[in-house]
C-alpha cells in the first residue's frame, strides 16, 4: 500500500543492536521495517482497501430499527467505509472547512468517530480529539488553543457543555453534533461539491504535514497539544503491524472499547484499517460483556485496571459459588503454567495434566467472557504487573504488555509473537531507538516523535533535544537482550526524610494487584518514612462484606477501621514491600472512604491519580498519618 512502502530494512533482515556501559545495557535500537515516503498519509490505506478488496468488512457497526434502537449488526465493507469518508469529506468542505484547519471531535467509542476523523483527515484537516467526559474548562481550552474552527459533538450534553462556553471561542464557527443528525445534514450540504476535490484534497496531504493535536491529559497543570504529522503515526502503526501479524491481519477483528481520543485506541484503530482487520465499537462499558460475547474478537486492547477487573471478577464470582478453593487452585496453576513456559525445559507432566484439568473447570469460563475467540490481547497506559500476565497467559490469553506517550505516537517498545518477557514492556519497535539516560530518564528516538507542543515552544524546549532525543519523564532499565522495564516518573520520585529515593509505582502496583484494591498513592516526600493511600474496589467489596458476615451495602466509610478489612489490605502492603529495601517500604496505610474518580478531579481521563489533588482532598488523613 501507498502509505506503508516497504523500505531498505525488512524485519526479517532487521538486527537488533545495543551497546554496554559496565554491566547496564544504556541504548537499544531496532532498524525500521518500513519506511514512510514524503507523498503518503493516512487515508491512503481507505482507498487502497477500497480498490483491492471493495468487499472485505473493515468495519461492524450496530443496526437501529425504525423505532431508533440498536437491532444487532451490520457490516461496513471496504468500499462502504471510502464512500462514506468521501461523502462527508465533501461535507466539511462544503462547509468551509480549509486545508490546515483543526476540528474538535467529542464523542464517545463509535462508528461515527472513526469516519469523522478520516473525513476530516480526507479533506486536507487536522483532528483535535476531546474526551467525551471532559468539563467545559477543558473543551474551552483545547478548542481555544488549538484555534479550532469547527467542532464535532457527539450528545445534547456535550452540545451544552460547548454552548456554555462558546462567547470565548470566536474562532469557532460551526459546530455539528451527532445525535440529531449532524452528520446526515453535512452529506447532504456536501452533494454540491465535486468527489474529485476530495481527491485533489487528499493527495495534496503529505507526510509531514499535521494530522492531529492531541492533549494530554496531564496529572498537573493545563493540557498540552502533542502535534503529530502522518508519518509520525504511519511510521509507528507500519512498524507494529510487520512483527504482531498475529494481531494486525485479514482475518482478525477487535472490539475497540477505549475512548478514541486516547492515542492507544487510536493507534490501533488506524492498524486495523492499515490490516483490513475487522472493527466493532463500544460506547457503553455496562454492555462490554455481552457485546464481547455477541462480536467473538480474536484480540483485544485495553488498559491494566480493565484485566483487572475480569480478574476480580472471576474471583468474585468463583467465591459467590462456592468454588473459591478451586479458583485459587486454578489461579496458582495458570501462573506456574505460565512461568513454566519461559523454562528451557518447559511444564512438565503433571503440570501439564492439572492445566489441561482446570482448562475444562476454570480458564475456558474466563476465555469465553472474552468473547471464545479471543487468544491475544494488548495493554497499555500503565503497568500490567507480572503475576496477572501470567495468570492470563496460564489461562491462554497472552497480554502483550507495551509502552508509549502521547508524544511517540504512542507505542514505542512491545513484547512480540516469540520475544515476550513478562514484566517488561518489551523491546523497541522497529524504527525506534531507546536510551536510558544517566539518571535512569527513558529517551526516545525515531520517526515516532512528535513535532512539538502545540504554541508552547518553552515545554517543547523542555523534552525535545535539537538532535531528535526525547526526554519521556519515565524511569526505565534495558537488560541485556534489550527488553526494557519503566520503574516510575521521574518527577514523581520521592525523598524521604532520611534521603532515600523511592518509586512509588514498584508499591502502587503491587497493592493495586489485590483484589480488594482500586486505586493505590504512595506518600512520603520530605517525610519520616513512606506511607500509601488506598481506595477499595467497589465491585469486590459486597463479597468480601458476605464472607466476613458485615451487613450487604456497608459503605466503605463506616469500615475503614475495621481490622479484617485492614488485615487484607496489609496483605497486598506486606507484599509490595518485599519487593523493595526497608527504608522504601510503607510502614503505614489508610483506607480513604472512597474511590478516586474522573469527576472528582483526582483521575485523568486515561485514569491516572492526579496526586496534588488526591494530597490536597485527603489532607487530614496525611496528617494524621504523620503526626502533624
Amino acid at each position: 500500500m501507498q502509505g506503508c512502502p516497504t523500505g531498505p530494512g525488512s524485519v526479517q533482515a532487521a538486527q537488533d543492536r545495543y551497546k554496554h556501559e559496565g554491566v547496564q545495557v544504556r541504548e537499544f535500537s531496532v532498524p525500521p521495517a518500513v519506511t514512510v515516503g514524503d507523498a503518503a498519509n493516512l487515508t491512503d490505506p481507505v482507498w487502497d482497501n477500497a480498490e483491492e478488496a471493495p468487499d472485505s468488512v473493515q468495519f461492524v457497526r450496530r443496526a437501529v430499527d425504525a423505532s431508533g434502537r440498536q437491532d444487532g449488526w451490520t457490516d461496513v465493507t471496504c468500499r462502504q467505509f471510502r464512500d462514506e469518508v468521501v461523502a462527508l469529506a465533501r461535507g466539511l468542505i462544503a462547509a468551509g472547512i480549509n486545508p490546515g484547519d483543526r476540528v474538535g471531535l467529542m464523542s464517545r467509542t463509535r462508528y461515527e468517530w472513526t469516519l469523522i476523523d478520516y473525513a476530516i483527515w480526507a479533506a486536507g484537516g487536522v483532528t483535535v480529539p476531546i474526551y467525551d467526559t471532559s468539563s467545559p474548562e477543558q473543551i474551552a481550552w483545547i478548542l481555544s488553543d488549538s484555534g479550532a474552527t469547527a467542532c464535532v459533538v457527539e450528545t445534547n450534553g456535550h452540545a451544552m457543555a460547548l454552548a456554555g462556553v462558546r462567547d470565548g471561542l470566536p474562532q469557532l464557527e460551526q459546530v455539528w453534533q451527532i445525535e440529531v443528525g449532524g452528520i446526515d445534514e453535512l452529506v447532504a450540504l456536501g452533494e454540491r461539491v465535486d468527489p474529485a476535490e476530495v481527491d485533489r484534497r487528499r493527495k495534496a496531504v503529505r507526510a509531514g504535514d499535521i494530522a492531529t493535536i492531541i492533549y494530554t491529559s496531564g496529572t498537573t497543570g493545563r493540557p498540552k497539544g502533542c502535534v503529530l504529522t502522518h508519518r509520525n503515526m504511519l511510521s509507528d502503526i507500519c512498524n507494529a503491524i510487520p512483527v504482531l501479524p498475529n494481531l494486525f491481519n485479514e482475518g482478525a477483528s477487535t472490539l475497540l472499547f477505549l475512548p478514541l481520543a486516547h492515542s492507544f485506541a487510536r493507534l490501533i484503530q488506524i492498524g486495523t484499517v492499515r490490516a483490513r482487520a475487522t472493527v466493532a465499537h463500544s460506547a457503553d462499558v455496562k454492555k462490554l460483556v455481552d457485546e464481547l460475547k455477541e462480536f467473538k474478537p480474536s484480540f483485544v486492547l485495553s488498559v491494566p485496571r480493565v484485566f483487572e477487573k475480569v480478574y476480580t471478577g472471576a474471583v468474585q464470582k468463583a467465591t459467590d459459588e462456592g468454588k473459591g478453593k478451586i479458583f485459587a487452585s486454578a489461579e496458582q496453576v495458570a501462573i506456574a503454567y505460565s512461568q513454566a513456559l519461559d523454562t528451557p525445559s518447559g511444564p512438565g507432566l503433571g503440570l501439564r495434566l492439572r492445566h489441561r484439568v482446570f482448562d475444562r473447570l476454570v480458564y475456558r469460563k474466563l476465555r469465553a467472557a472474552l468473547g471464545g475467540r479471543c487468544q491475544n490481547a494488548i495493554s497499555g497506559g500503565a503497568p500490567l504487573g507480572a503475576r496477572l500476565g501470567h495468570f492470563f497467559r496460564g489461562v491462554g490469553v497472552l497480554v502483550y504488555e507495551g509502552y508509549g506517550l502521547t508524544e511517540t505516537s504512542p507505542a514505542v517498545a512491545v513484547n512480540l509473537p516469540g520475544a515476550i518477557r513478562i514484566g517488561s514492556v518489551g523491546r523497541p519497535l522497529p524504527g525506534v531507538t531507546i536510551r536510558i539516560a544517566d539518571d535512569g530518564e527513558i529517551l526516545i528516538k525515531g520517526d515516532v516523535v512528535f513535532q512539538g507542543y502545540w504554541n508552547n515552544p518553552e515545554a517543547t524546549a523542555e523534552v525535545l533535544t535539537s538532535d531528535g532525543w526525547f526526554h519521556s519523564g519515565d524511569l526505565g532499565e534495558l537488560d541485556n537482550d534489550g527488553y526494557l522495564c519503566i520503574t516510575g516518573r521521574k518527577k514523581e520520585i520521592i525523598v524521604t526524610a532520611n534521603g532515600k529515593n523511592v518509586a512509588p509505582a514498584v508499591l502502587e502496583d503491587r497493592i493495586r494487584a489485590h483484589r480488594l484494591v482500586s486505586q493505590c498513592m504512595v506518600i512520603g516526600d520530605r517525610r519520616p518514612f513512606v506511607a500509601a493511600l488506598v481506595t477499595v474496589d467497589e465491585e469486590a467489596l459486597p463479597a468480601w462484606l458476605r464472607e466476613h458476615g458485615r451487613p450487604d451495602g456497608t459503605p466503605v466509610g463506616e469500615l475503614r477501621n475495621d481490622p479484617d478489612l485492614r488485615a487484607e489490605i496489609q496483605t497486598a502492603v506486606d507484599e509490595a514491600n518485599q519487593a523493595v529495601s526497608r527504608a522504601e517500604s510503607v510502614r503505614e496505610f489508610r483506607i480513604l472512604p472512597r474511590d478516586f474518580t474522573e469527576a472528582t478531579g483526582e483521575l485523568t481521563p486515561s485514569m491516572k491519580v492526579k496526586r496534588n489533588v488526591v494530597e490536597k482532598t485527603y489532607t487530614a488523613e496525611i496528617a494524621e498519618i504523620y503526626g502533624d
